[in-house]
């Protein structure tokens, strides 16, 4: 997923039961207001919204945070930061975006973010800022996003033998080209592996025997 798709997710987005996550918004920035800055709204390319399954690991790390996220906000009661959508429209009345803002009190309409600080507090792509600090400066990993995560799963996948039609679905891109041109990585263990796998098909009597001609 995308960055903005990743923390623009909220919990009815999530059905662990059939183990899919149903994408269809995105969130970003915008100036700070009283009411803050964090917005939804349509996601990159229609081709975007898409289903994504949930594997094991995924579930259980899914199903064990939002388990957390239930004790956290017992604990902190009445102090557990809760939010709502506020309808943005244009002149026509066409709502075009929704603006998350922090809700004082229970409503029909609140929403329940799903990657928040402890308190509830919703941070939006912010939330990730110390994570990759420590990345960067600790580890010392200095060319490194969390966007390039999606890079490294198109690559791994194809290299263990997902057909790049189903990547670039998974990817929510309308084009294969795209996800070629700008997600597969080639590296010399690629390389090494098509280079084994030719060596596999190629084989024959005929090659051994001229191997064998050859000593």
């Amino acid at each position: 997923m995308r960055t903005g798709e990743v923390f623009a997710l909220t919990w009815d987005n999530i059905d662990l039961e059939k183990r899919i996550i149903r994408i269809s918004k995105t969130v970003y920035a915008k100036l700070k207001d009283n009411d803050g800055r964090w917005y939804l709204g349509t996601t990159k390319t229609e081709g975007s919204c898409r289903e994504v399954y949930i594997c094991d690991t995924l579930y259980k790390a899914l199903y064990n945070y939002k388990k957390k996220q239930k004790i956290l906000r017992k604990q902190y009661g009445k102090k557990y930061k809760k939010y709502y959508l506020e309808k943005i429209k244009n002149k026509y009345g066409k709502i075009v975006e929704y603006k998350i803002v922090e809700s004082k009190y229970k409503r029909k309409n609140n929403v329940e973010m799903v990657f928040t600080r402890k308190d509830g507090t919703y941070a939006g792509t912010d939330i990730i800022k110390y994570p990759y600090k420590i990345i960067h400066k600790e580890l010392g990993i200095s060319n490194c996003r969390f966007y390039d995560l999606r890079g490294s799963y198109a690559t791994k996948s194809l290299y263990y033998g997902v057909k790049i039609k189903d990547i670039a679905t998974i990817l929510g891109h309308s084009n294969i080209e795209t996800t070629e041109n700008y997600y597969i990585i080639s590296s010399e263990e690629t390389r090494k592996k098509a280079n084994n796998i030719f060596e596999k098909i190629t084989q024959s009597d005929v090659v051994t025997e001229i191997l064998n001609y050859l000593i």
